[in-house]
């Protein structure tokens, strides 16, 4: 059965090169909001999710991920959060709130595609 990646990002553009970037590892299903993600995790049930941390007004990509964490059945689930922000403090609030990989932005479909490759083996 392939596998399905949620992809939940706010701007169109950077949704559609990370749906393209990673394409051939599963089925893509795409959110802009915090709602709009965690509506289609509980009908999707995702193994992979690639989280961007700020999602405009409202929750945050952080929010989300912490929120998915907090069911035990979202365990096996992989979460990357992808941020614009590279400080130490970032990145440590990203794995804080139970991110399995963060990636700074800005980054090549080739270095994306190796990074979740390497989550998912």
């Amino acid at each position: 059965m392939a596998r399905t990646i949620l992809v939940v990002d706010d701007q169109d553009e950077l949704r559609l090169l990370i749906s393209l970037s990673l394409q051939s590892l599963g089925r893509i299903v795409e959110a802009a909001n915090a709602d709009q993600a965690l509506d289609l995790f509980a009908r999707e049930r995702p193994e992979l999710v690639m989280l961007d941390i700020w999602l405009g007004p409202g929750r945050s990509g952080l929010d989300v991920c912490a929120e998915l964490r907090r069911d035990p059945r979202n365990a096996a689930t992989c979460i990357v959060l992808l941020s614009a922000c590279g400080q130490q403090s970032d990145i440590a609030a990203g794995m804080a709130a139970g991110a399995d990989l963060y990636l700074v932005k800005p980054f090549s479909p080739g270095e994306l595609l190796d990074a979740v490759t390497g989550l998912l083996a």
